[in-house]
């Protein structure tokens, strides 16, 4: 083998290694999307963990903050990759209230990267009842439990 070949190989493993860390700090948020749980319980341990920044990056006026995942993290919902999680819960310090109605007392989610027929037939085979609508056709799709 020549120097520049071995070069080469050391530098993709050197790569590849780099990237370890972040295929492991992957989390799936299925489970808690089966709308059986509430915003605090699920948005806590994902601040608490880092998975998602603190800080909300917006809140709507009825109340729901929308959190980025963290730079590092992985989040998954139904195999799609999680581009925004939601959440409001009243009288809860996590989350910032808007200048107008609160949607409910309680309520979370995920925005994520796939079609709206894909994301909902993911959804409904997994046995969520949760409510999926479109927010951009095509790229991406809100995943939403709220109190009834």
């Amino acid at each position: 083998m020549t120097k520049s070949v071995l070069n080469a190989l050391t530098l993709i493993i050197a790569i590849g290694a780099g990237f370890t860390p972040v295929l492991c700090r992957a989390y799936a948020l299925d489970a808690q999307l089966d709308c059986k749980s509430n915003a605090h319980a699920f948005i806590a341990p994902l601040v608490t963990d880092r998975y998602i920044d603190p800080k909300p990056m917006r809140v709507e006026a009825n109340s729901v903050n929308a959190f980025k995942p963290a730079h590092d993290g992985n989040l998954t919902a139904f195999g799609f990759r999680v581009y925004a999680v939601l959440g409001y819960e009243h009288g809860d310090t996590i989350f910032k209230q808007g200048s107008g109605q609160p949607i409910t007392d309680s309520a979370y989610g995920a925005v994520v990267v796939g079609s709206t027929e894909d994301v909902e037939a993911r959804v409904r085979k997994a046995g969520s009842d949760a409510v999926v609508r479109q927010v951009i056709p095509l790229v991406l799709t809100v995943i939403f439990c709220s109190a009834q």
